[in-house]
């Protein structure tokens, strides 16, 4: 995976407001493109079986393009109808996308989708995802794994 860095400004207050005084600042670097699922696999919290589901799950997401979109599209219209691998068009890799992704979640249950959504597809740590799922602390780790492995049965991840 690539990495994407950018530099966070720290501070107590929050971000620092145009004065004219230069305070010291701190900051931290931050990777954009690191997922919350790479950072548990890395802590060994996470096994290879798992990672690889959540990582498949997410590429659907993205191929089906399931993403909020808050501005017009401004990729180039192909007037020969594009490249056709695998013998589906762009449209059609998109819906398969898109019911591979319904089929997995749908694998997964009702009660560990919503966790697995958030972590694996949204990005948000567990921590986060826990917080606004009101969920007791810690709790969120376990249930994910029993997603991720539902999710590696259907993937058929052996």
């Amino acid at each position: 995976m690539r990495r994407k860095l950018v530099e966070r400004e720290l501070t107590e207050e929050g971000p620092r407001r145009g004065s004219g005084a230069v305070p010291k600042r701190r900051s931290v670097t931050v990777n954009l493109a690191e997922s919350p699922l790479t950072w548990l696999h890395a802590r060994g919290h996470l096994t290879d079986r798992q990672f690889d589901a959540g990582e498949r799950l997410r590429a659907d997401y993205e191929r089906a393009q399931l993403a909020p979109s808050v501005t017009m599209r401004w990729d180039p219209v192909r007037v020969d109808g594009g490249s056709r691998a695998n013998g589906l068009t762009p449209s059609e890799r998109q819906i398969a996308a898109k019911e591979r992704f319904d089929a997995a979640m749908a694998e997964a249950g009702p009660g560990l989708s919503d966790i697995l959504w958030r972590v694996a597809c949204a990005g948000e740590g567990v921590p986060a995802a826990e917080k606004a799922l009101e969920w007791p602390a810690r709790s969120g780790k376990l249930v994910l794994k029993l997603a991720l492995d539902r999710v590696a049965d259907f993937y058929r991840i052996g």
